[in-house]
């Protein structure tokens, strides 16, 4: 029996970390994923956001394969980056595939829920951005012929995708979840954006679709999914102004997703000035010569818009650093592919314009983006590494649920009245 007259023992350190990410009943753990209780939970909670990382991988690559300003090892710098990303396209692509066997119920729970479910748009822009890359980049390694392929492959399959997220995810929010006024953040715009993003990489295909009818149809479905998405894009934006001025920006978790709203805009002005630039393929004058004007006439005006987003997130994000501090997650990457888009929109401009303000704006932009993407992408890293982005996200109480979770709680609470 302890003597309680004898001087205690000194208590043990308390764990430092957050206590979602403790062991429950156990020390704290060291070494590779040491903050799960097994290696098998790194598949548990598996969600499309984690696609965002190899979109935010890729446009790194795709923006300075067109930079107006080439330094030497820039070009094979990009090409290996475009690797990685090809490689972390299969590897989540992967991860993925064992989550949904081992996990089904968890899997098809992220369409319904109200922060996740919008992330569906991720995997089919990565696949698209991957794919691009393959054709700017990619042939320098597996030879033209093989990347012309793979792009058509990854196009289709992205493009497939895409036009499912800008369907049913819109129609899940309509009929399954509860939306309040509150609710509207920029992850909304995640689920529209990829149809801007197949009009983009699929005007670098336009020279080798077959001529003639095959090209025009190629030519004007981009068209067609460059309307879709930018009218989806201006509705979502709107709403999430009406937002932003009744209730703030809303928790710190969610303010880095106010940069996804760069994303349609940049994506916007790139796919008009390739779609213009390309054009002639497909059409003939005085058509192709509108089209081209076009790019510029569209993308000047929506280029400033974006500039003035970029200040307006800016400082919400600088405020709220200082007042509340940011956590890191996931939503961190907001802050690459959407600047990657406005640097190869100003990249179009420059080029259709000759203006040296497009230019430098272009050269400025993508070593934001390469140091944006290396902080998140390091961050990412120490994370998966301790194991902690693997752990089920956090369900704070202002969250939207969904319908069926409402009328779950209603049913109860009628019961309890009984």
């Amino acid at each position: 029996m302890t003597n309680l007259l004898s001087p205690s023992r000194p208590a043990a350190p308390a764990d430092p970390r957050p206590a979602p990410y403790r062991v429950a009943g156990g020390p704290v753990r060291r070494g590779l994923l040491r903050d799960l209780e097994h290696p098998r939970q790194v598949f548990s909670h598996l969600g499309p956001n984690w696609y965002a990382s190899v979109m935010g991988t890729g446009i790194v690559a795709v923006a300075a394969a067109s930079l107006p300003l080439q330094l030497p090892g820039l070009r094979a710098g990009a090409t290996a980056v475009w690797a990685l990303a090809a490689f972390l396209l299969v590897a989540v692509t992967v991860a993925t595939a064992v989550h949904w066997l081992r996990h089904p119920a968890t899997a098809r729970g992220h369409a319904l829920d109200p922060v996740m479910a919008h992330f569906y748009g991720a995997p089919p822009m990565a696949l698209l951005t991957v794919g691009s890359g393959a054709l700017l980049l990619g042939r320098d390694l597996i030879g033209l012929r093989a990347a012309v392929d793979l792009d058509w492959t990854l196009w289709f399959a992205g493009t497939a995708l895409g036009l499912v997220s800008a369907v049913a995810v819109p129609y899940l929010v309509i009929t399954r979840q509860t939306v309040r006024s509150d609710s509207p953040f920029g992850g909304w715009l995640m689920s529209v954006v990829p149809p801007m993003v197949s009009a983009s990489t699929g005007a670098l295909l336009l020279p080798y679709a077959p001529a003639g009818q095959p090209r025009l149809t190629l030519l004007l479905a981009c068209y067609a999914m460059f309307g879709l998405s930018l009218v989806a894009s201006m509705v979502v934006i709107t709403v999430l102004l009406v937002r932003l001025g009744l209730h703030g920006a809303g928790p710190a978790r969610m303010v880095p997703t106010l940069w996804i709203v760069l994303g349609p805009l940049g994506q916007s002005v790139t796919a008009a000035n390739l779609l213009g630039g390309a054009a002639h393929e497909a059409i003939p004058a005085p058509y192709a010569s509108a089209l081209q004007a076009f790019g510029v006439v569209y993308g000047v005006p929506v280029w400033g818009f974006a500039a003035l987003w970029a200040v307006l997130a800016g400082a919400i994000t600088l405020r709220t650093a200082r007042k509340d501090g940011i956590p890191f997650s996931l939503t961190w990457w907001s802050f690459t592919f959407p600047i990657g888009t406005c640097v190869t929109g100003a990249t179009g401009l420059a080029l259709h314009t000759g203006s040296d303000g497009f230019r430098i704006a272009a050269v400025v932009l993508f070593a934001v983006l390469v140091g944006a993407c290396g902080t998140v992408a390091t961050r990412t890293l120490l994370g998966s590494l301790r194991g902690r982005l693997f752990l089920a996200p956090a369900q704070p109480a202002d969250t939207v649920r969904s319908a069926d979770a409402v009328r779950a709680a209603d049913a109860v609470r009628s019961a309890n009245a009984v």
